[in-house]
């Protein structure tokens, strides 16, 4: 089983967040329920860990203040992670308002905290879509980014 952290936020969200069923009452019952599913112990704990991190930098998120107009210039790492179609993507993504800078910034932090070499364009797109879930004002976005995801509308650059 070749399962990582992106598989289990996809599940996570497709059978918590985007879904009528109550999620368990605690981690613990979360936990069970993803090694019932058969995820790898080690791997649940990483999404858990992404999360809360995810949790913690959405919280400061407004303090960030980041020109509209500016260009983003990636460092050698995130370069190393984030190929050109991810980059192009991230561009496109904020050229139609559905990330802001702020929120692009957070979705290469959460990126690059991912541990698969290199991300590719449809993990990315679940993590811009789990970073917009739980941000205020949002939800135009958000449902702008999961008709991308489900629906795998093709992003052109024009």
């Amino acid at each position: 089983m070749n399962e990582n952290v992106v598989d289990i936020l996809i599940y996570l969200y497709e059978n918590y967040m985007d879904s009528e069923q109550n999620p368990p009452s605690n981690q613990d019952e979360i936990h069970e329920e993803l090694v019932q599913a058969g995820f790898p112990e080690g791997e649940i704990d990483k999404a858990f860990r992404w999360m809360d991190e995810l949790a913690r930098s959405q919280g400061s998120l407004e303090n960030r203040d980041h020109a509209s107009h500016a260009i983003r210039i990636y460092t050698d790492a995130e370069l190393g992670r984030l190929d050109v179609e991810c980059r192009g993507l991230l561009l496109y993504l904020e050229q139609n308002g559905i990330l802001s800078p702020s929120s692009r910034e957070l979705v290469i932090d959460r990126a690059i905290a991912l541990e698969s070499m290199p991300i590719g364009v449809e993990e990315l797109k679940w993590i811009v879509l789990m970073v917009l879930i739980n941000q205020p004002g949002q939800e135009t976005a958000f449902a702008q980014m999961e008709d991308l995801v489900y629906n795998d509308i093709p992003v052109y650059l024009h």
